[in-house]
């Protein structure tokens, strides 16, 4: 495992902040945007999984891509609600959402492509994606971004390694996955709740998402909070979802999950 002293204390200071018992009766929504409101300012940084050596579980709640906000945020919202944070708790609970059936078990393991995170962490009981359900449309596309640009990806020098992702690739491409397309993204949007997770599709040849985040209402419009590249930090965007999307024509909608409410055993 690969953490920092400094992720401790703030897996203890998040422990004594969030853990009062009134608390935990909370939703996961509202838990998602509690602490994502907690992270905000948190510096952007990218690549900060990829390390040289055998895949090992990277915890650093001290920086931020896209990605990694959204996941440690969806680990904290189970991990807190259940009473009994530690840091070993938040290691398990993390190597649960990152990887594979919640196994490491090398660099095809873990989860990179975010609708195959989407995927594996609704069989796993944490997440619903609900873009079908927000009159989403087919998104039948390619998935081959990561082996494609093997140059990026110093892991897939790797022979075996390459071919496994390749096999990955295949996987996700064959599901019957599904979009909003931004023009429609106005008409659903009072019924995406706070603390939704909105993943962002692009035209981009061979990948499925290109940005993700938390939903947030402001005001009746909705708006992101997240990991942004341009802020250099964790913010909550000024501007609404419909016009961060309609900023890009690489955007082209979203998609859509709401964590599960934790039950506790």
């Amino acid at each position: 495992m690969d953490a920092d002293f400094q992720d401790r204390k703030i897996i203890d200071a998040l422990s004594q902040k969030f853990m009062a018992v009134k608390d935990r009766t909370n939703t996961a929504g509202e838990w998602m945007l509690r602490l994502g409101r907690y992270f905000l300012g948190t510096p952007y940084a990218a690549g900060t999984l990829e390390k040289e050596g055998p895949e090992a579980l990277v915890i650093n709640l001290r920086q931020f891509d896209c990605f990694t906000l959204v996941e440690n945020i969806v680990a904290l919202t189970r991990l807190l609600p259940s009473g009994h944070a530690s840091f070993d708790r938040y290691e398990e609970t993390l190597t649960s959402i990152r990887y594979r059936r919640g196994r490491l078990d090398g660099y095809a393991s873990r989860l990179h492509y975010f609708s195959d995170w989407l995927f594996d962490n609704q069989r796993k009981g944490i997440v619903t994606n609900i873009s079908g359900a927000l009159d989403g449309q087919p998104f039948p596309k390619k998935i081959d971004f990561m082996t494609g640009h093997r140059d990026q990806y110093p892991a897939l020098t790797d022979r075996n390694v390459y071919r496994q992702m390749q096999t990955v690739e295949r996987r996700i491409q064959r599901r019957a996955g599904c979009y909003i397309p931004k023009a429609s993204v106005s008409k659903i949007g009072n019924q995406i709740a706070n603390g939704d997770l909105i993943a962002v599709t692009p035209h981009t040849e061979g990948l499925d998402v290109v940005h993700v985040g938390i939903a947030v209402h402001v005001k009746q419009k909705l708006h992101l909070l997240h990991a942004s590249s341009h802020a250099g930090r964790v913010i909550l965007s000024a501007e609404t979802l419909n016009r961060y999307l309609d900023a890009s024509d690489n955007r082209t909608g979203i998609m859509v999950a709401r964590v599960v409410d934790f039950v506790k055993p």
